[in-house]
């Protein structure tokens, strides 16, 4: 407290405050490590190579990351049936990754199928783990670990730019990560960023000054826009929306109106030219109206769901139904993938582990406490639904938006097992079975 009559010193960096307590780094290495291993590679080699199950060096160390998380797990953990009733939402996690894992087994790429399903489950033992083992401050680290990393990533992609393809000649990247994927970890990064710089009333979850926030977001923002990628884009531009709107409750959606007004009016004058050239990027009036051929492929993928509608025809069987017909691997809809690959059922708990997934975050949202983290990931999973209109990897194992899928499963576990907001004194001294009506 300040002296009465005595002005706060003003300092650089924020005052030292304690820390609350956290599980251990192995709750930042151990998902940091799949999402790296899944997605970063120094290689890059055709889809069809993929789909034929051929092994090279790298898709070895990735399944050798895989097997190493998986016994970490076993061995610091052990593994015994839950001791606890599992929660609705940890029940439906559990079966999209059992049931996606199961498809493998009538894949038409029974290697990629099984390696894949393998990978999701040891991806859902991670969740599982931190859903009811982790600490609040073990994700907020995972987060400014994420951060980090994707900043370090565009430094790299400035200081050395890897070859391109010449579809993705003009599209920043790093290494041999697509644009695609690349914009994924950008806009997930950009949210979190904004979520922590906006954090008036939860200050302790910041780990960095305010300036390195802003800082950040700047480079984070400029490279998302470099990608090219339009559904990621217009995914974090949603995202930003409803993280603002939830994370500061009825002030935040009165700063989206104001803010969201004036925003748009200024881009509307001073940029309408360069817009609407990110959202052209040089493609003819026809390829536009294919969503760059995108509806030609759905079409095409609707076919295929009708041929096997119930069960579908396996997990990573998308990756080269296509590839005779329209040279592209995967369905580039979440929804559409998940309808090929694991038919009516396997939709229907996707479906249900997002609802779920949303309803829950909504809930935690009306707890002043919570809401801050409710609404960071709620805008999350916003952008991952709008992207996911363009962009399998949300119903895909293996790759970042599969991987925060399911971690933000296990943030929203650990923040119903953080508790809402106190119990009014009030009711306390009332006791349950007390009437306090005069």
């Amino acid at each position: 407290m300040t002296a009465p009559g005595r002005f706060p010193r003003l300092t650089l960096l924020p005052r030292y405050r304690p820390l609350p307590p956290v599980s251990g780094w192995w709750a930042v290495v151990v998902p940091l490590a799949l999402m790296l291993s899944s997605d970063y590679k120094l290689r890059s080699r055709e889809v069809d190579q993929t789909v034929n199950g051929s092994a090279d060096l790298t898709i070895m160390v990735e399944i050798g990351v895989y097997g190493l998380a998986a016994l970490y797990l076993y061995y610091r953990f052990g593994l015994r049936p839950p001791s606890r009733p599992t929660t609705g939402l940890l029940l439906a996690a559990w079966a999209f990754a059992g049931y996606l894992a199961m498809s493998a087994l009538w894949s038409p790429f029974l290697s990629l199928g099984v390696v894949r399903g393998v990978q999701l489950l040891i991806t859902m033992c991670v969740t599982y783990v931190l859903a009811t083992r982790a600490e609040p401050r073990d994700m907020h680290r995972l987060g400014h670990a994420f951060i980090a990393i994707v900043l370090a990533s565009v430094a790299i992609g400035v200081a050395h730019p890897f070859p391109r393809t010449s579809l993705t000649e003009d599209r920043f990247n790093w290494l041999y990560v697509h644009p695609v994927q690349a914009a994924v970890y950008l806009a997930v990064a950009l949210l979190l960023t904004v979520s922590y710089l906006i954090r008036f009333e939860t200050p302790q979850h910041r780990l960095w000054h305010p300036l390195l926030y802003l800082g950040a977001m700047a480079v984070l923002a400029g490279a998302l826009i470099a990608t090219g990628t339009r559904g990621a884009a217009a995914g974090c531009a949603a995202g930003l929306v409803v993280l603002l709107a939830t994370s500061r409750g009825p002030r935040g959606r009165v700063d989206v109106l104001v803010l969201g007004a004036a925003v748009s009016t200024v881009a509307a004058l001073a940029f309408s030219e360069k817009i609407l050239a990110f959202v052209a990027r040089g493609e003819s009036a026809e390829k536009l109206a294919s969503l760059n051929s995108r509806t030609e492929l759905w079409t095409l993928a609707m076919r295929a769901y009708a041929e096997e509608p119930v069960f579908g025809h396996g997990l990573g069987a998308s990756r080269g139904l296509f590839l005779d017909d329209i040279g592209l691997g995967g369905a580039h809809n979440a929804f559409v993938n998940t309808l090929v690959d694991n038919g009516a059922v396997g939709t229907a708990i996707f479906v249900a582990l997002l609802l779920t997934l949303g309803f829950v975050l909504l809930l935690l949202a009306h707890h002043r406490s919570l809401r801050t983290d409710a609404g960071m990931l709620l805008g999350i999973l916003s952008c991952f639904l709008l992207n996911g209109i363009t962009n399998e990897g949300m119903a895909a194992p293996a790759n970042v938006s599969g991987i925060w899928l399911l971690l933000l499963v296990a943030w929203t576990e650990v923040l119903r097992r953080q508790g809402g907001d106190p119990v009014p004194v009030q009711a306390v001294r009332a006791g349950p079975g007390t009437d306090r009506h005069p």
